[in-house]
């Protein structure tokens, strides 16, 4: 009996007992978790409901105007415009849809005029997938479904047809008015309309503000130009809104403060003046709540204009420049493929750009063909496109020979004849085609001596002329050679304050002839602005001073006029020539006689000139590079000048370059056009009277 009872106590099931512990730990896990509540709703309740209504401040910055950009004298060459805009201030993109840009865009639709032509087939796309993204969607194959990111997007563009997007024009409106909305950043303001913007505009959109959420009015600012398009290639140009930071800028210009729709300097003096152009930007505090919605909108720091930039250039000097190029131009309409002109002129004394005219006939893409009835400004061609220049080349050919030992000042006379290298084309000097006629270096100058060079190239390579016509000059002749030219400026940047300068170019070569070509001007390819600072080093004895355009940095006074100094932009000396003085003395006879006597090559126009001026002429024998490509590699000649005066103390030096005339073409077209900008220049700043008609 006893042994039953222990078998049976033995066997009694346990679960009961398990249950209950799962009961009470299950109790103690919901009392504790209404412990908490209790705690949270009594004690901390009202803190909990604080934190979800607090709101958040963000700091938003906004566009100012830019800098002006006057001439010498004060006169506006670049300023703003003031307009009345329409604003957008995005929400956070947490917060903002596509679609809700839209159904924005929809109402400011109704209230507000805007063109839609700058519309691509690509926002009419982006568009349409927005507002039918489902119907986009449908036409997907089950392929393209799994796709994501880029793909998928460009996979739903490809389903959007032609047919899809003939909108309307009220829809092309909405269209355009998202694709400027739909640009902005978190937090970030752009312009929806910004010029010709209605005082009715203004009244329906003010009326409506509470129902446009992140449409504000406002003030936007647009560039203009009071003197026409004067100099229009070297000032630049500045960014739109839509295109914003330049893609290979943009990490460098947003580690900086930019947005991505900042306006910004593109090209030239907008470019290289950014930091100075800019201003600093306005700073508004916008204040949001939990849900990102925008409370508070406001401006706490109305920013500052950029400082402004005053030139080296008098606008009425570059006018007269300006017109003489022109005048040139349409006179050299029908002489061979000519097409250009470039007249660059600087102040010796510390290389201030005195004026830089640059002009070409414009050309028809779809014709081939250049159009002689428009002419366009292409100043800035004369620091980025380079000509062999010829015999301009010669006054630095004579300092180097006497830096290198060819010639000295008791030993400078050299037989001009024409000569005979093997495997070369017989050389000679134009005013002496058969006979033997000493010269010295001044008469080289004059008469401009091609004999002259070729010889003093020799010596410098270690050998005098010998009649087998045997070339055998050291090798490193023409890098020699190269460097003492690029004292003056003559392959080298001039180190001018703008940027996308060319170095002009030097083409490789392993002939010795090369050399000789070389020290008449028939080689390397020079910019007019190199011209230009090489007449500039050579009139004032050897000083080779970096061409100037910006003079001064200015604030803007209290009537929104060019205000007070804040930066002084000093002389630049890129080098100096190591040459006797006496030397220089002579090379600038050599440039006088060049003016005045019968012998001269510009004695035509200045040997009865009231102002003595120092003048070298330039012909070259060239191949046409222009823009017509039927007749690319053409022969054709181009005539350059070089110059400055008063010939005692020069204020000015300038070159002319004017490429691809008719192989005929006797090449004195450069020198009237010189002997015009002389009389001109002491016109306006001298005692010459003007000329007659």
């Amino acid at each position: 009996m006893v042994r039953y009872k222990l078998k049976k106590r033995k066997n009694k099931s346990h679960i009961p007992f398990r249950l209950n512990i799962l009961f009470f730990v299950s109790f103690l896990c919901f009392a504790a978790l209404f412990a908490r509540l209790a705690y949270l709703q009594i004690y901390r309740g009202q803190s909990l409901t604080d934190m979800v209504q607090r709101t958040e401040a963000t700091r938003s910055t906004g566009s100012v105007p830019r800098g002006m950009i006057y001439d010498s004298q004060g006169k506006v060459l670049v300023g703003n415009n003031p307009e009345l805009a329409i604003l957008y201030t995005r929400d956070k993109d947490s917060k903002v849809t596509p679609k809700d840009i839209v159904n924005n865009a929809k109402q400011l639709a109704s209230l507000i005029d805007i063109p839609v032509q700058d519309l691509s087939k690509r926002d009419l796309k982006d568009y349409f997938i927005v507002v039918n993204l489902d119907l986009v969607n449908s036409r997907l194959s089950e392929k393209e479904k799994l796709l994501r990111g880029t793909e998928a997007y460009n996979a739903q563009l490809s389903k959007v047809t032609d047919k899809d997007i003939d909108f309307s024009p009220a829809e092309l409106k909405i269209a355009a008015l998202f694709k400027k909305m739909n640009s902005a950043y978190a937090l970030s303001t752009v312009t929806v309309k910004n010029k010709n913007v209605t005082q009715d505009e203004v009244a329906r959109v003010s009326e409506n503000l509470h129902s446009l959420p992140g449409i504000i009015i406002g003030t936007d600012w647009q560039r203009t130009y009071p003197q026409g398009k004067m100099l229009k290639s070297i000032l630049g140009q500045v960014s739109t809104e839509e295109r914003g930071l330049p893609s290979e800028e943009a990490d460098r210009l947003t580690a900086r403060g930019y947005a991505m729709n900042d306006r910004v300097g593109i090209s030239y003096l907008e470019q290289q003046y950014e930091d100075v152009l800019r201003g600093t930007k306005s700073i508004s505090n916008i204040i949001t709540n939990s849900s990102d919605d925008i409370l508070e909108n406001k401006q706490i720091y109305e920013g500052a204009k950029g400082d402004n930039l005053q030139l080296t250039i008098d606008t009425a000097f570059q006018a007269k420049l300006d017109k003489i190029a022109e005048d040139s131009l349409k006179g050299l309409a029908n002489n061979g493929l000519s097409d250009r002109i470039y007249i660059t002129a600087i102040n010796p004394q510390n290389g201030d750009v005195l004026g830089i005219s640059g002009k070409r006939f414009d050309y028809d893409e779809k014709k081939d063909a250049v159009k002689y009835d428009t002419i366009v400004d292409d100043a800035v061609g004369a620091i980025n496109t380079s000509y062999g220049m010829g015999s301009s080349v010669k006054p630095a050919m004579v300092a180097m020979g006497y830096m290198e030992g060819a010639i000295s000042l008791d030993n400078n006379v050299i037989v001009d004849e024409p000569l005979k290298f093997q495997a070369s084309a017989e050389k000679s000097s134009v005013f002496n085609r058969t006979g033997k006629v000493p010269i010295d270096d001044i008469q080289a100058i004059q008469r401009s001596s091609n004999i002259y060079m070729i010889k003093m190239a020799m010596k410098i390579g270690g050998q005098e002329y010998e009649e087998d016509g045997k070339l055998n000059i050291n090798e490193n002749t023409l890098n020699i050679m190269r460097g003492h030219f690029s004292e003056f400026g003559l392959g080298s940047k001039t180190g001018i304050d703008l940027p996308n300068e060319s170095a002009g170019f030097s083409p490789k070569s392993i002939q010795a002839v090369s050399a000789l070509d070389l020290s008449y001007g028939q080689f390397d390819l020079y910019t007019p602005l190199q011209l230009a600072q090489y007449s500039s080093t050579i009139a004032n004895g050897g000083t080779r001073y970096s061409p100037r355009i910006v003079k001064e940095i200015r604030g803007t006074d209290a009537n929104g006029e060019l205000g007070a100094v804040k930066q002084g932009i000093q002389p630049k000396v890129m080098n100096k020539i190591q040459v006797d003085p006496v030397v220089m003395d002579r090379i600038h006879q050599g440039m006088l006689a060049a003016s005045t006597t019968p012998e001269g090559t510009a004695s035509y126009y200045f040997r009865n000139f009231p102002v003595q001026v120092g003048s070298k002429t330039g012909t070259t024998e060239a191949f046409y590079a222009g823009p017509i490509k039927y007749a690319q590699n053409e022969p054709v000649i181009n005539a350059t000048y070089i110059g400055f005066a008063p010939y005692e103390n020069p204020e000015i030096a300038i070159s002319v370059v004017i490429p691809y005339l008719g192989p005929e073409s006797q090449a004195s077209e450069s020198t009237k056009v010189a002997k015009d900008v002389f009389q001109a220049y002491f016109e306006a700043y001298g005692d010459l009277k003007p000329a007659a008609n």
